[in-house]
């Protein structure tokens, strides 16, 4: 994807460049504070400049704009390899859209800009995951076509 994509209601999609990291964290923290998780900044600053440096290797980190140029969303995804596909797949790992901007259809067309992008590397999907509990999410995804599957995802504190 180049350059901006236009919307409806002037807001656009585009890619993040190194710039707009200090606009872009209060974002990705309010994300984090809703998952009640507390990374440190630097780590954030640091995925975000991995992202932007080489989003062809680690992801793209796609931005919403809104008709006043400020940043009103982000999607963060990244490149993984499945097994049971037997392809590299996209995988939205955060998806948020500030509260004044929800309702806005941001949130569809950040997972359609995402989508597009794995499209164009030739994955057979797009992947993300959220909680049981996360209706409104969940209310976003099956308008855009996500279908739920039934596995559940375990992790190992290292």
């Amino acid at each position: 994807m180049d350059g901006a994509r236009e919307l409806a209601d002037g807001y656009s999609i585009r890619e993040a460049t190194e710039a707009d990291i200090p606009e872009v964290l209060p974002l990705i923290r309010a994300y984090t504070d809703f998952y009640e998780s507390n990374p440190s900044d630097a780590g954030l600053e640091a995925m975000c400049a991995a992202m932007v440096a080489a989003p062809a290797d680690e992801g793209p980190l796609l931005l919403g704009i809104s008709p006043d140029g400020t940043i009103a969303g982000f999607a963060g995804m990244r490149w993984k390899w499945s097994s049971l596909r037997g392809a590299k797949i996209g995988y939205l790992e955060d998806l948020f859209v500030d509260p004044a901007a929800r309702g806005s259809g941001l949130a569809d067309a950040l997972i359609a800009a995402c989508a597009e992008r794995a499209r164009a590397i030739g994955a057979p999907i797009l992947a993300w995951q959220t909680m049981p509990d996360n209706v409104r999410a969940q209310t976003v995804y099956n308008r855009v076509g996500g279908v739920a599957e039934t596995l559940l995802e375990y992790e190992l504190e290292l």
